[in-house]
């Protein structure tokens, strides 16, 4: 993959982070404590499995100088180096992750576009993949919002994924994801094509750039209609939150308390506006990323699924693999990991 896993590097960080924990005037700041909590949990996770690789390899050819080419195990430890191989590779890639906010827990959001009730399942379809991408993944997804469509799919939702490195390894799924396929909705089966727009944004509890004044905000609460088990139809706790100035709405709808109903759907302002006003900035001086990942403009068409040829492409990197149905079933990893090696190759070369 071209990447170098910087061990020496990485253990010295660590270091570096415990020793800012150490320091009594850092827990005045408990949003920074968390942030280098989190640093430290990822960087100890991948020198940990870097090491334990790195035995491994170790471990299996002084295995090979004991065997012969005619003993059958040979086979079996040449199968094993090529497995660690693979894991340190990943490993590599994830050296790539190195963002401002790669690290960061993200909000990922999904609105139909274009196509009718084609475009509200094809949402719902992306959530599927979405969910089961962080199952076996090992990341942490919890819905703050799920609207659904009275018809079939849904009409948006908004997902909070924590895990490893969650910003750095959804944010290239931003833009518009393109659906083809013979539609089950049509009783003429005809083939039909379907839109839904996806947004990937940082978690920032704090920022001292972003400012919301009480008299900028409009609260209306209503009763929720997602899950939550007994009682959750019977109190007003779900909560929309309308920034008057920028538009920007927000829902939550997710716990039974209408205060941290309240209190999520602020966060969740307060990453939209910094996104927001990133973005702003990028148009106004002309700075917007020219990577892989495009000009990060949620307009952007990135990807098409394509069924009757069985085929996923990436836009960006005209990268496609023959593999849809195990895409759908949250198989992103090749389409990611090509994304994340390319954006890197461009940057070495200068690629903006």
């Amino acid at each position: 993959m071209g990447g170098h896993f910087d061990i020496d590097s990485k253990l010295n960080e660590i270091k570096n982070i415990e020793l800012e924990l150490q320091k009594e005037e850092n827990y005045q700041d408990l949003n920074k404590i968390n942030e280098l909590n989190v640093k430290l949990q990822n960087l100890k996770k991948s020198t940990t499995k870097y090491q334990e690789l790195s035995n491994h390899i170790l471990t299996n050819i002084e295995l090979l100088d004991l065997l012969t080419e005619d003993d059958n195990e040979v086979k079996e430890i040449e199968n094993n180096l090529e497995n660690i191989k693979q894991q340190i590779e990943l490993l590599e890639i994830e050296t790539y992750l190195n963002g401002k906010y790669d690290d960061l827990p993200c909000y990922l959001e999904i609105h139909p576009g274009a196509g009718g009730t084609e475009a509200h399942d094809w949402a719902n379809m992306l959530l599927r993949m979405y969910e089961m991408f962080c199952d076996k993944n090992n990341y942490k997804y919890k819905v703050l919002d799920l609207q659904k469509n009275d018809e079939a799919g849904i009409n948006s939702v908004t997902l909070k994924i924590d895990g490893y490195y969650p910003y750095g390894y959804f944010k290239s799924e931003q833009g518009v994801h393109r659906l083809v396929r013979i539609s089950p909705f049509d009783s003429n089966s005809r083939r039909h094509t379907s839109f839904a727009a996806v947004s990937i944004i940082p978690v920032i509890k704090q920022n001292k750039e972003i400012e919301i004044k009480p008299d900028d905000i409009r609260v209306d609460v209503y009763r929720s209609s997602g899950k939550g088990g007994q009682g959750v139809n019977t109190t007003d706790s779900a909560v929309r939150v309308t920034h008057i100035p920028t538009g920007i709405v927000v829902t939550c709808q997710n716990e039974r308390s209408q205060i941290k109903n309240k209190e999520r759907a602020m966060v969740v302002l307060k990453s939209r506006l910094y996104d927001a006003e990133m973005q702003k900035q990028n148009n106004e001086t002309g700075t917007a990323r020219k990577s892989m990942i495009g000009s990060g403009d949620r307009s952007e068409k990135i990807r098409t699924y394509n069924y009757p040829q069985n085929r996923v492409t990436d836009h960006r990197i005209n990268f496609s693999i023959m593999e849809l149905d195990r895409v759908m079933e949250g198989n992103l990893d090749p389409i990611i990991e090509a994304l994340i090696t390319e954006d890197q190759r461009r940057k070495m070369q200068g690629e903006e």
